[in-house]
C-alpha cells in the first residue's frame, strides 16, 4: 500500500463526507447522523493507520505529499507529519466522532447544517496541524473559523451572536499580523535562495539567519496571532463568551482541539523559524503564562456557571502549556505536548458532562444543584473522574504533563529562574480548590432543588462517549511512555534548533 498519500485522504475523506450529506434530505435526520458519524470515525481509522506505521525513531516529517499548487509563487500542497502532529492529528479526529455521538439528542434542529460544519471544522483543524506550506497552512488557520463561527452562532445560547462575533474578530485580527510576517519571511527568503518560497522545511534554514531585529518583529507577529488561539493572557477574554455560548459539541471541539493549535504554533513555527528572538521573549512570555495559570484559576474559584469555572481552568491548563514550551528542556516540551493531549481529554470530558446535566436541568447555575449523588449516582462519579485528571492527580493524564513542565522550567537554561516554576506549581494547588469545591456544591449536600428528584442518570450513548475518554486518562497516567516516545524526537529536534544558534548554558 502507498502510505505517502494516506494524510491526504485525511483531509479529504470529512470533506468529501461533508458535501455528500448536501444529497440527503434534511428531514432524514437518522441517515444524516449516521453518514456524519460515518465519515469522522473513517478519519479516525486512517490516523491509526498513521500511527501503527509512523517511525517514532526518525525526527523528519513522514507521509509526506507534494506537488505545486501555485507554481508561479513557488507555493505547494505539501502535507506531512511528525511526533507532534500525528499526537493532535489523533486528538482530532478521536474527539470528533465522541462530540457528534454526544450531541445525538441536544442538537434537534438544523441537524443537517450541524453535522456539515463539524465536519468541515474537522478538515480545517487537520489541515492546520499537517501543513508542511505556510500559505497552506494559513487558508487552513482561516478556514477553520467560518464552521466554528456557525456553529456557536446558530447553535449556542442566548448570547450566540455576541460570542461568535468577538471569537471570529480576535482570532481574525491575529491572523493578519501572521500574514504579513509570512509574506515579508518569504521574500526575506528569496535573497539566500534565490527564489519566493513559503515551504516550511526550506524557511527552517532561513529564519535563523534572519538579522535580530527583523527576527523580532516576525517573532511578535506570529506569536500575538498564537497567544490570541491558545489563549495567552491577557488575550484570553474571547474564550469564556465562546465557551458558554457554544453548544457541548462546540465547547469540547474548542477546548480539546481549537485552543491547541495556538500552542502547536507556536512549537511548529516561533521557536524553530526565530530560535533568537525565541529566546529573548521566553522570560516575558513565560511570565504571561505564569500570570494566566494563577489568574484562570482565581477566577474560576468564583464562578457560578459550571461551563465559566471550566473555560477559565483552560486558561490555567494552556499557560502550563506555555510556560512548557519557553522552558526549552526536553522534559518541558515534552510535558507541553502531552499536556496538550491531556487538556483535551479532561476538559473535553469536563464540558461533556457539564452538557448532559445540562440538557436534563437547561441550568449550569451551581447554585441550582446540590444532593445529586443519590440520584445519578454514574454521573456523580464521571465527573469526579474528570475532575481529578483535570486537577492533576497521580495516576492519571494531567499529573504527567505538569510534573514534566515544572521539572523542565526548573532546569531551564533559558528561563535560569526557578520562581516560575513556584508560582506555576501555586495552578495546581488552586486547580484542586475549584474543582474540588465545585463538586462538592453540585453533587454533595441536600437537594434543595425539588426538580432534580426527577433526574436521570446517564443513557447508554452518553455512557459510551465517555468511556473511550477515560481509557486514555487512565492509559497515558500509568504508562505514558506509549504517547511520549511518538513525539520524543521531535521535540529534542525543536530544542536543537533553538539552543545550537545561541550559546545558552546552564549557570
Amino acid at each position: 500500500m502507498e502510505y505517502s498519500s494516506l494524510i491526504s485522504y485525511l483531509l479529504i475523506i470529512p470533506f468529501a463526507g461533508a458535501f455528500l450529506l448536501l444529497l440527503i434530505n434534511k428531514r432524514n435526520e437518522k441517515l444524516i447522523r449516521y453518514a456524519g458519524l460515518a465519515a469522522s470515525l473513517l478519519t479516525f481509522i486512517i490516523s491509526l493507520v498513521i500511527y501503527f506505521n509512523f517511525d517514532d525513531r526518525n525526527s523528519e516529517f513522514q507521509f509526506v505529499h507534494k506537488f505545486s499548487w501555485i507554481e508561479n509563487l513557488n507555493i505547494f500542497y505539501f502535507v506531512g507529519i511528525d511526533g507532534l502532529s500525528l499526537l493532535l492529528v489523533l486528538l482530532t479526529t478521536f474527539i470528533t466522532p465522541l462530540t457528534l455521538i454526544s450531541s445525538w439528542s441536544s442538537i434537534a434542529s438544523k441537524v443537517k447544517e450541524f453535522t456539515f460544519f463539524m465536519l468541515m471544522l474537522e478538515v480545517g483543524m487537520l489541515g492546520v496541524f499537517v501543513s508542511l506550506d505556510l500559505f497552506l497552512f494559513y487558508i487552513f488557520w482561516e478556514a477553520m473559523l467560518i464552521p466554528m463561527y456557525f456553529i456557536i452562532g446558530i447553535w449556542g445560547g442566548k448570547e450566540r451572536i455576541y460570542a461568535s462575533i468577538k471569537f471570529f474578530i480576535y482570532t481574525m485580527f491575529g491572523s493578519l499580523l501572521m500574514l504579513v510576517a509570512i509574506i515579508w519571511l518569504a521574500i526575506y527568503a528569496s535573497a539566500p535562495l534565490g527564489y519566493f518560497t513559503t515551504s516550511l522545511p526550506e524557511l527552517y534554514s532561513v529564519g535563523p539567519q534572519v538579522e535580530k531585529t527583523i527576527q523580532d518583529w516576525m517573532f511578535l507577529a506570529f506569536a500575538f496571532s498564537f497567544a490570541i488561539k491558545v489563549p495567552l493572557f491577557p488575550l484570553h477574554t474571547w474564550l469564556p463568551d465562546a465557551h458558554v455560548q457554544a453548544p457541548t459539541a462546540g465547547s469540547v471541539i474548542l477546548a480539546g482541539v481549537l485552543l491547541k493549535m495556538g500552542t502547536y504554533g507556536l512549537l511548529r513555527f516561533c521557536l524553530p523559524l526565530f530560535p533568537q528572538a525565541s529566546i529573548t521573549f521566553a522570560p516575558y512570555i513565560s511570565v504571561l503564562a505564569v500570570t494566566g495559570i494563577i489568574y484562570g484559576a482565581l477566577v474560576a474559584m468564583v464562578q457560578k456557571d459550571m461551563k465559566k469555572l471550566v473555560a477559565y481552568s483552560s486558561v490555567a491548563h494552556l499557560g502550563f502549556v506555555v510556560l512548557g514550551i519557553f522552558a526549552m528542556t526536553q522534559e518541558a516540551v515534552q510535558g507541553a505536548i502531552i499536556q496538550m493531549i491531556n487538556h483535551g481529554l479532561s476538559t473535553g470530558a469536563l464540558f461533556l458532562l457539564v452538557g448532559i446535566i445540562y440538557e436534563r436541568t437547561h441550568t449550569r447555575e451551581i447554585s441550582d444543584y446540590g444532593g445529586i449523588a443519590r440520584i445519578v449516582p454514574v454521573f456523580s462519579f464521571m465527573l469526579m473522574f474528570a475532575s481529578l485528571s483535570s486537577i492533576g492527580l497521580p495516576g492519571l493524564n494531567g499529573f504527567v504533563g505538569e510534573f514534566l513542565i515544572l521539572l523542565g522550567a526548573f532546569k531551564s537554561p533559558v528561563l535560569n529562574n526557578w520562581w516560575y516554576t513556584v508560582f506555576a506549581t501555586s495552578g495546581v494547588i488552586f486547580a484542586a480548590v475549584y474543582l474540588l469545591w465545585m463538586y462538592q456544591r453540585v453533587v454533595f449536600g441536600e437537594v434543595k432543588n425539588q426538580k432534580l428528584t426527577s433526574l436521570t442518570d446517564m443513557n447508554f450513548r452518553e455512557i459510551l462517549v465517555m468511556v473511550p475518554i477515560f481509557i486514555f486518562i487512565i492509559w497515558i497516567g500509568i504508562y505514558p511512555g506509549t504517547f511520549l516516545k511518538v513525539s520524543e524526537k521531535t521535540s529534542a529536534k525543536i530544542i536543537e534548533q533553538v539552543l545550537p544558534s545561541n550559546q545558552v548554558t546552564i549557570k
